[in-house]
């Protein structure tokens, strides 16, 4: 099912005229891009979704170091992409404006990615299940609490470290109206479950929610 333009989410990169429909992404469609659309329409690698298709299917892009497979799944924040061919890796961030941003970086950037801990479930043995905002999960011994970050090793498929939420810490807004900033965080707040962020010399409360911590 396709998704009508003016539905777009706000932080999709794309112009607002066009072709009446566009490819609705198969999960997540607040907090991702489709990968036809990234290929298409942001980075322009194919001219229509015949090239998008043939590129995945001839294995030649890579999403958080595996073979793509499918041109409707979903590119998430923080997320990488290659193009083996033009041997150029990138990762899906959040512009000042508020707007998804494919930032080009070093291969091996590509393997690894940071994603936010929603979640934490004792297993057995008393070992800990992390639930990430990507989806993923991990079993681990790692000491860490809901709403740190972790680093992922795309490659291994592991948790690589712990990134503490704590004062002075760096964080990029992700959602609300402050969307696509960052900053060091100040003060949190515990109870209200805020955080105070020096934005460019002003102090910004915002939602832990809304925020992740980034190395």
């Amino acid at each position: 099912m396709h998704l009508k333009r003016y539905e777009v989410p706000k932080k999709w990169p794309i112009a607002r005229k066009g072709s009446v429909y566009i490819a609705r992404p198969n999960s997540n469609l607040n907090g991702g891009i489709p990968l036809l659309v990234i290929l298409r329409d942001v980075l322009k690698i194919a001219q229509n979704k015949k090239e998008a298709k043939e590129a995945i299917h001839s294995k030649n892009i890579l999403v958080n170091a595996r073979h793509a497979n499918d041109e409707k799944q979903a590119v998430l924040l923080f997320d990488t992409m290659t193009n083996i061919p033009a041997k150029k890796s990138y990762r899906l961030e959040i512009a000042d404006n508020g707007k998804f941003d494919l930032k080009e970086i070093n291969e091996d950037e590509s393997r690894k990615k940071i994603a936010k801990i929603l979640d934490k479930k004792i297993q057995k043995k008393n070992k800990m299940q992390i639930n990430l905002s990507d989806g993923r999960n991990f079993i681990s011994d790692m000491k860490c609490n809901v709403n740190d970050s972790i680093l992922v090793d795309l490659k291994n498929k592991a948790a690589e470290k712990c990134v503490p939420l704590r004062e002075n810490a760096n964080a990029v807004v992700f959602d609300g109206k402050h969307a696509g900033k960052s900053g060091k965080i100040k003060k949190i707040n515990a109870e209200h479950k805020t955080a105070e962020i020096d934005i460019k010399g002003k102090s910004v409360s915002v939602l832990l929610r809304q925020i992740i911590v980034t190395e």
